[in-house]
């Protein structure tokens, strides 16, 4: 089997969508990706609806913690394959210089830590993003990576994120 490849799903706070995706896309990818997640402000502490979702899929909770963005771009950070920004203030933030050069995509999902009423409600919004993270961690998972360049791998991850929702 060929190296894994490195995926970081970045996000403003790390407590939510960054961390779903990472979840998928180490539990969707079959050993073919490790994914983390981090955040440019992070709020130290991980959504527990977040948490929730992932477990009610039966996915692995444990390592799963908000965390800096800093912590990739280190002397001894795992090399970049991927990194894809799921919320829109950091797709428009300055990132770090990323070793490795990796393909960047932005992903745009609505944050649902901002939905407001009953845990039922919020839970709901949390189900909702879910749903549309793992429609398009698939659509990612089916590219044949192995056969495309640069250029064809990084217009096909781009254009998963302009898929609708």
């Amino acid at each position: 089997m060929e190296k894994p490849y490195n995926i970081l799903v970045l996000c403003t706070g790390n407590s939510a969508r960054s961390i779903i995706g990472e979840a998928l896309f180490n539990t969707m990818g079959a050993g073919r990706f490790k994914a983390f997640s981090a955040g440019s402000h992070p709020t130290g502490k991980v959504n527990p609806f977040a948490i929730e979702q992932v477990q009610r899929l039966g996915y692995p909770t444990e390592g799963l913690r908000s965390k800096s963005w800093d912590e990739f771009a280190a002397p001894g950070a795992p090399e970049l394959d991927f990194v894809i920004t799921v919320c829109d203030k950091a797709a428009g933030e300055m990132c770090p210089f990323w070793p490795g050069q990796p393909v960047t995509a932005h992903w745009g999902f609505p944050d649902p830590a901002t939905a407001e009423g009953t845990d039922e409600v919020k839970r709901a919004a949390f189900t909702q993003i879910l749903h549309q993270m793992r429609n398009r961690v698939q659509l990612f998972l089916s590219l044949p990576l192995g056969t495309l360049d640069r250029m064809a791998i990084e217009k096909s991850v781009r254009a998963i994120g302009q898929e609708p929702l």
